[in-house]
Parts: C-alpha cells; sequence; structure tokens
C-alpha cells in the first residue's frame, strides 16, 4: 500500500457524523424548549443549528470524495 496513510482525525467522515448527530441532539432538545415555551430567541437557536448543519453536510461530502479518493488510490 505505497502511497497510502490512514485518515486523521479531522479528516475522517466519523468525526464530521459525530458532530451531526450531536447538532441533532441540540435541535430536539431546542424543539422541546421551544414547544414549552415559544421564545423567539429559541427560534434563533434553532436556525444557528441548523446552519452548522448546511456546513457539515458539505464537509462530510468533500471527507467521502477524500476518503474514496485514497481508497481507489489505494486499490492501484
Amino acid at each position: 500500500m505505497h502511497g497510502y496513510s490512514l485518515p486523521t482525525r479531522e479528516q475522517d467522515p466519523v468525526h464530521v457524523v459525530r458532530t451531526i448527530g450531536r447538532l441533532a441532539q441540540m435541535v430536539m432538545e431546542l424543539r422541546d424548549e421551544y414547544v414549552q415555551d415559544p421564545k423567539p430567541a429559541t427560534l434563533d437557536q434553532i436556525e444557528r443549528r441548523l446552519d452548522e448543519l448546511t456546513v457539515l453536510r458539505e464537509q462530510l461530502r468533500q471527507r467521502r470524495e477524500r476518503q474514496n479518493a485514497m481508497l481507489e488510490a489505494a486499490d492501484e
């Protein structure tokens, strides 16, 4: 496997997936909070978390592409 190196934590899609999971949990908790006590500030927090998830989606795509390229190179 010449030229192949294991991905670092920052390159590994698992890192992004775990972060997505934590943010998804936050969104559910904010949902519960908003249902009990509807406040604009809570909606603002939900929107911020959704924005963060959008960024993470792009990071996940990039890391998957990088990982696939590394795997293809290792097969050669």
